[in-house]
């Protein structure tokens, strides 16, 4: 395994982050093992789907404890969609989930009277600097799936944002640890680009 470990949890996206990862050339373990992962000098968390069923499997798998040690620690994670909304504290979606509780907030439903899931190409504003948006213009087009968005108490956190019905926050991050709604994986070059700055940051080269 090199340097890189992609949490596998059963995610439905596992395999194009992967492929995305292995196309910039770096080497990559996809696994749910502890000291494999928190070995790693960086860590993707994916994800599509429900809030709920992913912590229900993160807490059958035993990852939650994994995932928070790895953002008590300040190590380089990026989450993914789901793996960003199951960061906060809970989810609104099918009622009330508790999350991980990494990023004090909730995650809730996108406004009413909106196609939903938002699907397709929207702009992420970036609204502060950050090195996983270098050299990539404000307002590019990056790919989304997703019915419900995280809202985190710190808007300080906020380091990018996006549009649908409602402004939210597209992306989101505390020291070594950074998050996106958006599928790098499905965001042509531009999404590759977000990959590459992410390993940059972590110091992998």
């Amino acid at each position: 395994m090199g340097d890189i470990a992609i949490i596998d949890y059963g995610a439905g996206n596992l395999r194009s982050v992967n492929n995305a990862v292995v196309k910039l050339g770096y080497q990559v373990g996809i696994t749910n093992n502890a000291e494999e992962i928190l070995r790693a000098k960086a860590v993707i968390f994916p994800g599509v789907g429900a809030a709920g069923d992913t912590m229900f499997t993160l807490d059958k798998m035993g990852l939650m404890p994994v995932v928070r040690q790895l953002a008590a620690e300040n190590r380089p994670l990026l989450g993914i969609c789901i793996g960003l909304q199951v960061l906060y504290t809970g989810t609104e979606e099918g009622g009330w989930f508790d999350c991980l509780d990494i990023i004090k907030g909730r995650v809730k439903k996108l406004p009413s009277g909106l196609k939903v899931p938002h699907m397709g190409w929207n702009q992420v504003k970036i609204k502060k600097s950050h090195p996983l948006f270098e050299g990539i213009p404000d307002s590019s087009n990056f790919y989304f799936v997703h019915s419900y968005y995280g809202d985190p108490e710190d808007k300080s956190l906020v380091i990018a944002e996006t549009e649908y019905g409602v402004k939210f926050a597209s992306c989101v991050g505390r020291g070594n640890l950074v998050a996106v709604q958006f599928h790098p994986e499905r965001s042509g070059d531009l999404g590759l680009q977000i990959y590459e700055n992410f390993f940059k940051f972590a110091g992998i080269k």
